[in-house]
């Protein structure tokens, strides 16, 4: 029963075209973060490799920037950042939001009032602002930023964790784990977390490229990543200035950026499709 499970998801998967498009895109970014010194020609802080602002050609695949650095090498490099931003903004919002959501809606009466308080509270400050406060608070940097965001995004974990555990709690399976003496914790980490993971799945892949374009967004303004990082928001910030004389230091990162947000969009569709019955029905 179990196989014939397994089975059925995994023909499910090869026939969803969003699936397949966007588990091969992202699985595309991983490879290129993974192989970055081997397909990087140069290191992405070695200045003067080549003219400034040389125009894309055989030798500068995406040309140079300001300071003769090999934007390809730059773009290259930048997958690293974008996939550590998506890794580390998931935890921490797991973390956050998985656990305040179960504790929410395991226990109730006042813990339920006090957390989704919070929670309403965090999604009633406009998400750049909040974030721009927090970075203030904690200090410019690309940790200091992705922090920054997952303290903001973690509500949008809370709010399905909370209805999914209320709904679970005072199942059968539950009241059995009561009478033969589970903790809550056990309960709620034995019994209903495991039946949360499908949902978390697909919640995750749809919030990454939202995780990955907040954390561009402060980068362009200057409060996330700094030089030299390749990452592709401060790319975009250094190239707007000059976009007239050398556009190609703008286009090569953008277009990484929306092919990697892309991906993770398109596999976050397929999973929802694949995992969530009620998608399946429609």
């Amino acid at each position: 029963m179990k196989n014939s499970r397994i089975k059925e998801t995994i023909q499910d998967c090869l026939r969803n075209r969003n699936f397949m498009i966007g588990l091969i895109m992202i699985l595309s970014v991983c490879l290129i973060a993974i192989f970055a010194n081997e397909i990087s020609p140069y290191s992405y802080t070695k200045q003067a490799v080549g003219g400034r602002m040389v125009h894309p050609s055989a030798k500068f695949l995406f040309g140079t920037d300001e300071l003769g650095r090999d934007v390809f090498s730059r773009t290259v490099f930048g997958t690293r950042v974008a996939l550590w931003v998506a890794f580390l903004g998931a935890i921490i919002q797991l973390v956050l939001g998985v656990t305040i959501g179960m504790i929410c809606g395991f226990f109730g009466k006042w813990i339920d009032r006090s957390f989704s308080f919070l929670t309403d509270l965090t999604w009633c400050i406009p998400g750049t602002i909040l974030a721009l406060a927090v970075v203030t608070i904690l200090g410019k940097g690309l940790t200091n930023t992705v922090i920054a965001i997952s303290l903001v995004s973690w509500a949008s974990y809370a709010r399905p964790v909370r209805a999914k555990t209320m709904s679970l709690k005072t199942m059968a399976f539950i009241e059995t784990g009561r009478t033969f003496g589970e903790s809550s914790m056990s309960l709620m980490f034995r019994y209903i977390f495991p039946n949360v993971v499908p949902s978390l799945i697909v919640m995750v892949s749809m919030n990454l490229p939202g995780t990955i374009m907040s954390t561009t967004t402060l980068s362009f303004l200057g409060l996330g990543s700094q030089a030299p990082s390749p990452d592709w928001g401060l790319a975009l910030s250094k190239g707007m200035q000059y976009i007239s004389r050398a556009p190609w230091l703008s286009v090569f990162p953008g277009l990484a950026l929306v092919y990697t947000t892309l991906g993770f969009n398109l596999l976050g569709e397929g999973l929802r499709d694949i995992l969530d019955p009620h998608m399946k029905s429609q």
